[in-house]
């Protein structure tokens, strides 16, 4: 109703009164919204873009969100190795316009708005772009704040930040050397593989190389060789190495979902302390079939970048440790969601830590980590020397715990002049195919 029609109903005077109180109410809860956020004065989104750099070879991306305040601005992990240059036109096109002039601080309501202005959504190429300006979000709220990442959570839950690393080797006696030297390091979790994933060293039969099928350059792997060699590879590593360590293992939804039952069940009596993710997200189906058949401690989660793919998991406490991929999922906002309905469903958090995780990530998933009661674990990359000259103030690892440095928001920078100087590889950076000896893909 305008003016004229509320004066014609009401009359003039009541018409005024009404309009006075209206103005009064309006003007009150201007009021209210000032005072309630006076403690930081206003700070809007002046700019998103990604920045992709590979100072070690891998492809590193991460998203800037610059301010209305010269030189604050908050940075972001957006890396999906895979396909980096979509993630980039995801961000630097679509992103920066709709992220543009908006408040800095509300970051939920610009991660649910970002989430769905693409109306279609997750998926690893939009939840990277999503993930970057999420967390780069929370690095500028800590750095307006003055207080790391994790203060803004609710503060630590424990010291430091418990690791795992990863030992392998082509043979049992190169495992057992590599598993002594991480422990004489002090770390306490170590993940075994017995060379790469699905041992493909095992199978020495190729029929479809002799056919011709595929290229030369895809891998073999047989499905008996790799079973049989884990469990000789855990035989072994428990009678050389003792049980005071505990030992994680990754099929990597390489084998038949059954004959990830079948492994789980010969690896339970070496204590693992995670077998992790035995099947692909299409065959997440047969989670209950596993647990009635071992009780094997089950990871599941680093293909995952939907919702409709680890509620159930957890609510059903079909699995024991969540292992997303935090710039899969869409960033911070999601995880601790994710480690919220975790806690009272005893599901720890295990977030996936390789190489193809950027300096900001792997910080990001430490303060998160300090921060949630449910923790349990944390993969542990090594971060090249030439990559924290680019990204100065990275997390450090000692004696099998994970260090942040306490600086505000996650408390690593960029050096854009050095990321400049190591352009992507030329190589795409696809997936390499694998298959079994009639030529048949391996789904990862």
């Amino acid at each position: 109703m305008n003016r004229r029609d509320l004066i014609q109903t009401l009359g003039f005077g009541a018409a005024l009164g009404a309009l006075r109180v209206s103005g009064a109410e309006s003007g009150a809860t201007a009021e209210r919204y000032a005072r309630a956020t006076k403690g930081l004065p206003p700070l809007k989104i002046t700019k998103v873009r990604a920045i992709l750099t590979a100072p070690a070879g891998i492809r590193l991306g991460v998203v800037k969100v610059e301010t209305s305040e010269p030189g604050l601005y908050g940075l972001g992990c957006a890396t999906f190795n895979q396909r980096p240059l979509t993630v980039a036109t995801a961000v630097n096109e679509y992103l920066d316009p709709f992220a543009r002039g908006r408040d800095v601080d509300n970051i939920e309501d610009l991660w649910q708005n970002a989430y769905t202005s693409s109306y279609w959504r997750n998926g690893p190429v939009l939840n990277n772009a999503l993930c970057g300006l999420d967390q780069a979000l929370w690095d500028l709220k800590g750095k307006r704040a003055n207080m790391p990442v994790y203060q803004l959570l609710g503060g630590k839950c424990r010291f430091a930040v418990d690791c795992y690393t990863h030992c392998g080797g082509n043979d049992l006696k190169g495992i057992e050397e590599s598993v002594k030297r991480a422990m004489e390091r002090g770390f306490r979790h170590i993940r075994i593989q017995r060379g790469g994933y699905g041992s493909p060293q095992l199978s020495k039969k190729a029929d479809w190389k002799e056919a011709g099928f595929g290229l030369p350059s895809d891998s073999n792997m047989a499905v008996r060789p790799y079973v049989k060699g884990t469990v000789e590879m855990f035989e072994h590593v428990r009678n050389t190495c003792g049980d005071d360590v505990e030992l994680l293992h990754d099929i990597h939804e390489r084998i038949p979902p059954i004959e990830a039952i079948n492994l789980c069940k010969q690896l339970e009596k070496y204590r693992p302390y995670f077998i992790e993710d035995p099947f692909s997200p299409e065959d997440i189906g047969y989670f209950k079939q596993l647990r009635q058949q071992t009780c094997v401690p089950i990871a599941m989660g680093e293909l995952f970048n939907s919702p409709h793919e680890w509620v159930g998991l957890i609510t059903d406490r079909l699995i024991d440790f969540i292992r997303v991929h935090i710039s899969q999922v869409g960033g911070l906002t999601v995880a601790r969601k994710m480690a919220a309905l975790g806690e009272w469903f005893n599901v720890r958090s295990a977030w996936h830590g390789p190489g193809d995780v950027s300096p900001v990530g792997h910080a990001a998933n430490a303060h998160l980590d300090l921060a949630i009661w449910n923790f349990g674990i944390q993969e542990a990359a090594t971060i090249p020397d030439r990559t924290r000259e680019v990204f100065p103030g990275c997390p450090t690892v000692e004696k099998g715990y994970m260090y942040i440095n306490e600086a505000p928001g996650f408390g690593v920078d960029l050096n854009e002049e050095l990321a400049a100087r190591y352009p992507l590889p030329k190589h795409p950076g696809y997936w390499e195919p694998v298959r079994r000896p009639d030529g048949t893909a391996v789904r990862p």
